[in-house]
């Protein structure tokens, strides 16, 4: 075999592992648009404690707990936490006016969400306070009237981790917003509204969801640690076969990311994330899959693992045999012509593949994005490029010792201005 002949086939077998890896995916797009999703009541209004954890976030964190207050559900049975981790500023003072009870915590070498999530766990499962379940937001995010009355419906039908529906507070400030907003959208239409419909399970992506007390409890508080202890979480409940629900008429604002710097330390940080969950759960994830024949633990392997391995060794290969073509381009141009070739069909139908998913995507949550039509249409052709943006974050977080940074939030809108 020459050169040329092993360049066209190994990049056919990347395609093929792709294709036969995500299919599935496609299939849940066909199920988010023709099938509906399941309506849920409620028997009971349970009694829950909200957790926020929070690090310098005076600037927002006082209209979160603003619309927790205004939820249609029993002011009684809500009770609002807010950890002050490692704060320099006046968030806890402003917490405590808004109307919250705070942990003031400051532990310099254990730090991130997962460890000020376990101090609050710890501190309320020790007290005489009695919770059925706890919400975990962050302090930049806002909710819907109905959030924890819609949440509740599927608590009350069994369900002990419930994730929600994931929305914009700043969709249209940028490509980097709108990129990250199409995402998060898909995620919860196309992914997690799917799984829910077809009874599998689904997944916690970072922030606006439910935890039982019997969960805590049997964890002692939050024991996931690992950069992004939210798809931890969830990899590690899929192994112990307790299914994550969906409450797609939950809605959740959050404020993403615009500054390219911000959101390149960010994406770092989940992709090293990322590749820590798959060494501490590959095996176990990929025994549960196989071997108990589990396809959420499928799903949850799939999702942390063939895209980035797979992008990675597609680059890594196609990139030296166009050096090779390079050094050699007085006796082998046909291998630059053959690389080039191929890396940019490669492009081409990547970017082909991603632009419908955004474009599928806006038109169907087209009334739930804040922002003008004409921004709605133009960030469906840079969403693809927000993607490719993690090719090199890919690279970098395998060689790189990237530890836990807290994310600036500046945009102080109320619910009530994010909906206009």
């Amino acid at each position: 075999m020459n050169l040329l002949s092993f360049i066209s086939i190994f990049n056919l077998i990347i395609f093929i592992l792709f294709t036969g890896f995500y299919f599935y995916q496609f299939y849940y797009i066909i199920v988010g648009l023709f099938r509906k999703s399941k309506v849920l009541t409620a028997k009971v209004n349970h009694r829950y404690a909200v957790v926020i954890a929070a690090r310098n976030e005076s600037a927002v964190i006082s209209q979160l707990i603003s619309s927790i207050k205004k939820q249609k559900y029993p002011s009684e049975l809500i009770d609002i936490y807010v950890v002050a981790d490692n704060c320099t500023d006046n968030t806890a003072q402003v917490a405590k006016e808004s109307g919250a009870y705070v942990f003031e915590r400051f532990n310099r070498q254990y730090v991130g969400k997962g460890y000020a999530l376990d101090y609050a766990f710890k501190a309320l499962i020790n007290s005489n306070e009695k919770y059925e379940g706890y919400f975990i937001f962050d302090a930049d995010n806002l909710l819907d009237e109905n959030y924890i009355s819609e949440m509740n419906k599927v608590f009350d039908n069994g369900y002990k981790i419930v994730t929600s529906y994931r929305n914009s507070k700043n969709y249209d400030t940028n490509w980097l917003s709108a990129g990250y907003s199409l995402w998060f959208l898909r995620e919860a239409k196309y992914l997690n509204n799917s799984r829910m419909i077809l009874n599998t399970g689904c997944a916690i992506s970072g922030t606006g969801f439910m935890v039982s007390d019997e969960i805590i409890r049997k964890n002692n508080g939050w024991k996931h640690h690992l950069l992004t202890e939210d798809i931890e979480f969830s990899v590690d409940n899929a192994i112990h076969g307790e299914k994550i629900g969906y409450c797609g008429s939950a809605v959740l604002y959050d404020e993403q990311p615009y500054l390219f710097e911000q959101s390149w330390h960010q994406r770092l940080r989940w992709a090293k994330g990322f590749y820590q969950v798959f060494a501490k759960y590959g095996k176990d994830l990929f025994k549960c899959a196989f071997i108990k024949r589990s396809f959420y633990c499928y799903d949850m392997l799939v999702t942390i693992s063939p895209a980035l391995f797979l992008s990675l060794l597609s680059v890594g290969i196609n990139t030296a045999f166009l050096t090779i073509g390079i050094i050699n381009i007085g006796t082998s141009p046909e291998i630059i012509r053959e690389t080039s070739s191929s890396i940019l069909m490669s492009f081409v139908n990547s970017y082909s593949v991603l632009f419908a998913i955004g474009l599928v995507t806006t038109i169907s949550e087209w009334k739930q994005i804040n922002s003008t039509s004409w921004n709605k249409i133009k960030y469906m052709f840079t969403f693809p490029i927000f993607i490719f943006t993690y090719i090199p974050i890919s690279i970098v977080a395998l060689f790189r010792k990237i530890e836990w940074k807290p994310i600036t939030h500046s945009i102080a809108k109320s619910i009530e201005e994010v909906r206009q």
